[in-house]
């Protein structure tokens, strides 16, 4: 860690995962059955690992985590798909960066799964992304592999093109500060992917933007 550089990475994140609208875990509960299945999305915005940089490069994660994450007794595993645009010292980086080998938040989340936690493979892949300006949909496509859409919730009370939002939540997926948490609802969610295969279209998802750096 000594010899890291220092780094910084902002930019939007979102899931769509198999717990019940509102997610529990953003509220730091334990998951709906004990278990997360789920689609974890990162696209860098801006960003750097010392010299090396991030600008305009995504990420995704699918797998699954057992027990209470934020108690800090869980158990996960995950396969990883790195942004096909990056070159051979970005796509060593960002696994870096997200298992939480290099500090800051990732490696405060790594350090929870003290039951275990394993990377079941990384690869390489064209990762296809809609975020709305005005945060009222967003998903992620890999071609054969994961299809994660979603939009933001909205009901016979709410008012036209404004959306359930969050400041201050106690179990934010991307860490503390002033982020703003934006509650949806999935619309399709099927994975076929190292290992994993579900499926639903009724299940929770909310976007939040990240700010992270380090070590």
């Amino acid at each position: 860690m000594a010899d890291t550089p220092a780094w910084r990475i902002t930019g939007d994140w979102f899931d769509n995962c198999s717990c019940a609208v509102p997610c529990p875990c953003t509220f730091a509960q334990p998951p709906d059955n004990a278990y997360c299945d789920s689609v974890l999305f990162w696209h860098i915005k801006s960003g750097h690992f010392g010299e090396v940089r991030l600008d305009g490069l995504s990420f995704v994660r699918v797998g699954r985590w057992e027990g209470d994450l934020w108690a800090g007794k869980v158990k996960g595993a995950a396969g990883l798909y790195i942004d096909e645009r990056a070159d051979a010292r970005q796509a060593e980086v960002l696994p870096m960066i997200f298992g939480g080998r290099v500090g800051g938040f990732p490696a405060k989340v790594a350090a929870l799964f003290t039951e275990g936690r394993q990377v079941v493979g990384v690869e390489r892949a064209k990762i296809s992304f809609e975020i709305a300006p005005d945060l009222s949909s967003w998903g992620v496509e890999i071609a054969g592999k994961v299809k994660a859409w979603a939009q933001a919730l909205t009901g016979p009370t709410s008012n036209p093109g404004k959306y359930p939002q969050l400041m201050n939540a106690p179990g934010s997926e991307t860490g503390p500060g002033p982020q703003l948490v934006t509650w949806g609802k999935s619309t399709l969610c099927t994975v076929d992917a190292f290992g994993y295969k579900f499926q639903w279209t009724v299940n929770s998802s909310k976007h939040i933007p990240f700010d992270w750096n380090g070590p």
